[in-house]
């Protein structure tokens, strides 16, 4: 098969399903067990060849020491991370002292409407039974 044929087979396989979306290939067109399976079959055979390996704490901490090591001495990069970290901090500050004056200015206003009189509805007295009436006086 030429290269010319090669590149025909895939240009048609990249044909889209839907407007803009090119179709799953490879992986991502499998099942999920499917896809569970054979990179299960893979952790196995890696860690048969002694190709896998988990880092204890000791060497996470070892290889983070060299890192470490490695980041501090760019100082244009460690003055970056500094100015950032400032700079989210700053905000972080400022959005909690927004919030305290917004809880404490609510507060205020719970006290304010607690203290003052509040609107009262008219509400009409009893009648009094006709016993305790006074008679109507006429006038003449």
């Amino acid at each position: 098969m030429s290269n010319n044929a090669t590149n025909n087979t895939t240009n048609t396989k990249m044909t889209t399903k839907r407007a803009g979306e090119p179709r799953k290939r490879g992986f991502a067109s499998m099942d999920p067990q499917q896809q569970r399976q054979i990179a299960s079959v893979g952790g196995r055979a890696a860690h048969e060849s002694g190709n896998a390996h988990q880092f204890d704490s000791a060497e996470a901490r070892e290889a983070g020491r060299k890192g470490g090591e490695v980041v501090s001495q760019n100082r244009s990069h460690m003055a970056e991370i500094g100015r950032a970290g400032g700079t989210a901090r700053a905000a972080n500050l400022q959005e909690k002292r927004l919030q305290k004056e917004r809880e404490e200015e609510a507060r205020r206003e719970a006290a304010a409407r607690a203290s003052s009189p509040t609107e009262t509805t008219a509400v009409e007295p009893e009648a009094k039974p006709a016993a305790d009436r006074e008679p109507a006086r006429r006038e003449g």
